[in-house]
């Protein structure tokens, strides 16, 4: 019998290569479904806009983006601060109390998974809390913290400490238990296990809450900027709707729309840095 020809290392590897260009190709493709879909909505909103025919009701994109460049410039009201001014403001608050519920209720929901005790303590009081709306609790921070930054950012906190506690345990829960054993064979202690096994193997659940914890926060921060604040995109947007401003509403719905996807990319990215698995 006669040896089979030997495969010529070019062929070999254009299989690897092509697979190598999949990741990116389906990529692309999927930036040019969203960039389609989000054209496709302009244009829908202003043949809207057109056929309604009624500024106050609908503004059309154009006048939108034309609202949004001169307030981006011009202080609202006019002894206020610009959009620029207003969103870093939004910001600074959404990310702080973020940051602040975050932490707390990873270490709750790592606590949760580690001891059945202290899960057993904690979780009434995560259930009874978490359908609460945080805007219920408003006027009771306003009394107790005034109208300044505090309650803002206690309010955020609030919000996000249960379901970062609930996706951490969830996440820490569903770890492999032959994971936990191999660490513990090569000599792992339970917190050693804990930090560097499970919270990282938990990583991509505990972004996925984080992620939702981001959309719950630019929820309450816009409530509470209407009701007690003299500056952010809350109270820009209830200044305007005062004077049927609509299209400097539209402006400020979109300001909080891009710094949303702003973060949110930023959250996949760290996913994607830390989780092997995303790679591509």
């Amino acid at each position: 019998m006669t040896a089979p020809a030997p495969v010529p290392a070019a062929a070999s590897m254009a299989p690897a290569k092509q697979r190598g260009h999949e990741p990116k190709a389906a990529a692309k493709g999927n930036l040019a479904i969203s960039l389609a879909s989000v054209v496709l909505g302009v244009v829908v909103w202003q043949a809207a806009a057109l056929l309604i025919n009624d500024k106050v009701l609908l503004p059309t994109p154009v006048s939108t983006a034309a609202v949004l460049i001169r307030y981006l410039q011009s202080p609202y009201p006019a002894n206020g601060e610009t959009l620029i001014g207003h969103a870093l403001v939004s910001l600074g608050r959404v990310l702080g109390g973020f940051a602040i519920g975050s932490v707390v209720g990873i270490g709750i929901g790592a606590l949760m998974a580690g001891f059945r005790g202290f899960r057993a303590m904690v979780d009434p009081f995560i259930e009874i809390t978490r359908p609460l709306p945080p805007l219920a609790f408003v006027p009771v921070l306003i009394v107790w913290f005034g109208i300044g930054e505090a309650p803002k950012i206690i309010l955020i906190a609030a919000g996000v400490v249960p379901v970062m506690a609930i996706s951490t345990a969830a996440g820490l829960a569903g770890v492999p238990q032959e994971m936990l054993n191999a660490a513990r064979c090569l000599g792992a202690s339970d917190w050693y296990t804990m930090l560097h096994v499970r919270i990282r193997a938990a990583v991509p659940q505990i972004i996925t809450g984080m992620r939702l914890s981001v959309g719950l926060s630019w929820t309450s921060i816009v409530a509470v900027e209407m009701i007690a604040a003299t500056s952010g995109l809350g109270f820009v947007i209830l200044q305007a709707g005062q004077f049927l401003n609509t299209d400097l509403i539209f402006a400020g719905i979109l300001v909080i729309a891009i710094l949303g996807l702003g973060i949110d990319a930023g959250l996949r990215r760290l996913q994607r840095h830390l989780d092997p698995t995303m790679r591509p």
